[in-house]
């Protein structure tokens, strides 16, 4: 390439289809963000096809790649439960009788955690029913207020 030619290129304005692209990928990055960063690119073509941008899949696929931006796939359908079988099934001896007066009767354990004025609230798992109390404390989550 000869020496005038580079400097010729160099200080040339920009070509149509490059000035587009700038247009083209600031769309798609408000598309992209108004998905919460969900859509992938034939989401994001079909919502530019609606705001009437003529472009082609490829080229929306080509502009998200050189900006970065990968949509979120969706989880594999994991069954998680076979209620459909002829396994012993243990009872409910607790029937949702918490309260006992005898020690070693009935154990509980609660994982939820309400929220009360910044501070965590958790029943003590290690201690029986007829004992338990409410515990608060400030630390995190995941970690044990009772250790």
């Amino acid at each position: 390439m000869s020496r005038a030619g580079y400097y010729e290129w160099r200080h040339r304005e920009p070509s149509e289809r490059a000035k587009q692209n700038v247009e083209l990928v600031a769309e798609i990055v408000d598309v992209f963000e108004e998905s919460r960063r969900t859509y992938g690119s034939p989401r994001v073509h079909a919502e530019l096809r609606e705001r009437g941008f003529e472009v082609s899949r490829k080229r929306v696929e080509k502009q998200m790649r050189e900006q970065g931006l990968v949509g979120c796939r969706r989880p594999r359908f994991r069954r998680t439960t076979d209620s459909n079988h002829d396994d012993p099934i243990a009872p409910n001896i607790v029937a949702r009788e918490f309260h006992v007066d005898e020690p070693d009767r009935v154990w509980i354990a609660d994982i939820s955690v309400p929220q009360k004025a910044a501070r965590e609230m958790r029943v003590d798992p290690s201690q029986p029913a007829c004992r338990s109390r409410l515990q608060t404390t400030t630390s995190g989550l995941g970690q044990k207020p009772w250790s």
